[in-house]
């Protein structure tokens, strides 16, 4: 299959580019972050600009279709509210509507950010209530996707990995700052299921071949707290747990609200995949693997040799 992958320069969609890359071909859409790699093709786009949607699915054919560009940083979308509809909201809504009239495969790529955090366990059928500006735009967007295009999956997730700057995960951000000693915050009272991006990749994939739609919760069966979560990287990676400093969520000095208990369940898609998704403590292993072979030094070159 000839998959297209908006995103390809972020979190997500660099490290499912080169998941999915093993098996099919892959065009990885690319914004300001360019690179180069012999893994995949790679095209950099404004997918904003006048007629761009159109141009590129006709330049390019692809089968199936998976859109992870966002503007994801939650604190930017709050002081860029306009930016965060465009992309957030507009964007995956105006894709949505020239792929299903292709007849194309699509997944829209949500987030668990929708609820509210005030009961955790969330399924599919729980009524959303986004605190923050990007929730909000990421609710806009999956009701656009679901309008223009019923047979598209939406996938809610949350997930950790190594990202081309380094600075994208919570993953990082514990292993970074630990590795030079430094002191962080853990939150105790932050609730969420991560999901490890190279798993995450196999589990669309997965849902793609089974020609599945609408709506599913795409995050790991196991949950934690973030501070439990940064002592298990601490753990794995042999450094110091006590550098991270056990905080509540208020103190934490954050500019757009957080919401604490995202739990989520998987059963859904369990079912329909007849397996239970990857947990995060499994992922933690599998990052360290990757780690092992220099796979986050690679992915950060202007040019990545196929990690494979």
């Amino acid at each position: 299959m000839k998959i297209l992958i908006t995103g390809a320069s972020g979190l997500l969609g660099i490290n499912l580019a080169f998941e999915a890359a093993r098996e099919h071909t892959v065009i990885g859409v690319v914004n300001e972050n360019p690179f180069g790699t012999d893994a995949f093709y790679v095209r950099q786009f404004d997918l904003l600009a006048p007629n761009a949607i159109s141009y590129l699915l006709e330049e390019t054919q692809p089968d199936w279709i998976i859109h992870c560009a966002a503007l994801a940083n939650v604190d930017t979308c709050e002081k860029n509210p306009d930016l965060a509809y465009l992309t957030n909201a507009e964007l995956p809504g105006e894709i949505a509507r020239q792929v299903s009239g292709l007849g194309i495969p699509m997944v829209h790529i949500s987030t668990d950010a929708v609820f509210d955090g005030e009961k955790g366990d969330y399924t599919e059928e729980d009524e959303p209530t986004p605190l923050s500006v990007y929730a909000r735009t990421k609710l806009i967007g999956e009701q656009a996707v679901a309008d223009a295009h019923p047979e598209a999956i939406i996938a809610r997730v949350n997930l950790f990995g190594w990202s081309k700057t380094g600075k994208r995960s919570l993953v990082e951000f514990f292993y970074y700052n630990l590795r030079e000693k430094k002191g962080v915050n853990g939150f105790t009272d932050v609730f969420f299921c991560p999901m490890l991006t190279n798993d995450l990749a196999g589990v669309l994939i997965a849902m793609l071949e089974k020609e599945l739609s609408g709506l599913f919760h795409v995050v790991g069966s196991v949950c934690a707290s973030k501070y439990d979560f940064g002592v298990a990287v601490a753990e794995k990676f042999g450094l110091d747990a006590e550098l991270i400093a056990p905080t509540s969520v208020k103190a934490g000095g954050l500019s757009a609200a957080r919401s604490p208990n995202l739990t989520l369940r998987s059963d859904k898609l369990a079912r329909v995949l007849g397996y239970t998704l990857p947990n995060y403590e499994t992922g933690i292993s599998r990052l360290y693997e990757l780690y092992q072979m220099g796979y986050p030094s690679l992915i950060r070159e202007d040019f990545i040799s196929a990690p494979w």
